[in-house]
């Protein structure tokens, strides 16, 4: 079964400050995970079926093409980012796990990763917050935006910040 992502990983490049030599292998499954956590929790699963349809057959137009472009693809491009935050240091495979390293620089500590990464989920949600919000205000012309897949999500159409009041 093909995977059908709606953004590519130039597109992770071109929004975020992710550098153009990464490999694209390496960006791929976090879009992919991004898009089925991220994206399917704010429009919903009937709507995310609806787009990877039309991007499938590339018959993507209109309001259904303003969203992907305008809202949808800096979202995911800025989820994916914080995803790849913390993976980025470290390589995977049938020996273990390895740590890269440089002569020529310095590996940063946990804490200032944390920290990178929460300021890229941030951003995600900043994008995310004005996607809910454009959504909402055309519900009308996004049928699948008010609609309950079976067995899918619904649409969280809340506001995406979360927080706290410390006393």
């Amino acid at each position: 079964m093909a995977i059908t992502l709606l953004i590519s990983d130039s597109d992770v490049k071109s929004f975020t400050s992710m550098d153009g030599n990464i490999d694209p292998d390496l960006i791929m499954p976090l879009i992919n995970a991004a898009q089925d956590t991220e994206i399917e929790r704010l429009i919903g699963s009937a709507l995310l079926t609806k787009l990877k349809t039309e991007v499938e057959n590339d018959t993507l137009a209109g309001d259904y093409l303003i969203l992907l472009e305008n809202y949808l693809k800096p979202t995911l491009a800025w989820f994916t980012f914080s995803y790849f935050i913390p993976f980025n240091a470290y390589q995977y495979n049938n020996k273990g796990i390895f740590k890269h390293s440089s002569e020529s620089s310095i590996t940063p500590e946990k804490n200032e990763i944390d920290y990178l990464r929460e300021k890229a989920a941030t951003q995600a949600t900043h994008y995310a917050n004005r996607m809910t919000k454009w959504l909402c205000a055309f519900s009308s012309s996004f049928p699948e935006y008010q609609e309950l897949e079976e067995g899918g999500k619904y649409p969280d159409k809340g506001s995406q910040y979360a927080g706290g009041i410390n006393l």
